[in-house]
């Protein structure tokens, strides 16, 4: 069975960082490029980050420079580093395949860059 989990979310200031945690199943981590999803209230669930098997790594235009996608395969764990948070970097954040499979969503981890 298909598990995915993320952790790591929390209330920050702007400019503060936060580091995100994805545990998922070893069945779909070791086969899949691997990609972090955001939702911010009232819109839609867009792209973060993905990062490929062998580590190849692009970022949407929002995060480039600010967040660090890795991954550890022998621990079937991927992580989002994100420094110089925004306010608009407000949202629910998940991890899962890229291209996104509808049945993997996780129940995700709140972020939220408030003064």
């Amino acid at each position: 069975q298909v598990q995915i989990v993320e952790s790591g979310g929390g209330l920050v200031q702007p400019g503060g960082s936060l580091r995100l945690s994805c545990a998922a199943s070893g069945s779909i981590f070791s086969s899949y490029t691997m990609g972090w999803y955001r939702q911010a209230p009232g819109k839609q669930r867009d792209w973060v980050a993905r990062i490929t098997r062998g580590g190849i790594t692009n970022y949407a235009d929002s995060v480039k420079g600010r967040f660090t996608i890795s991954r550890d395969n022998a621990k079937n764990t991927m992580y989002l580093q994100m420094t110089g948070l925004k306010p608009e970097d407000t949202a629910v954040y998940y991890c899962n395949t890229y291209p996104r499979d509808p049945t993997y969503w996780g129940q995700g981890t709140q972020v939220i860059v408030s003064s």
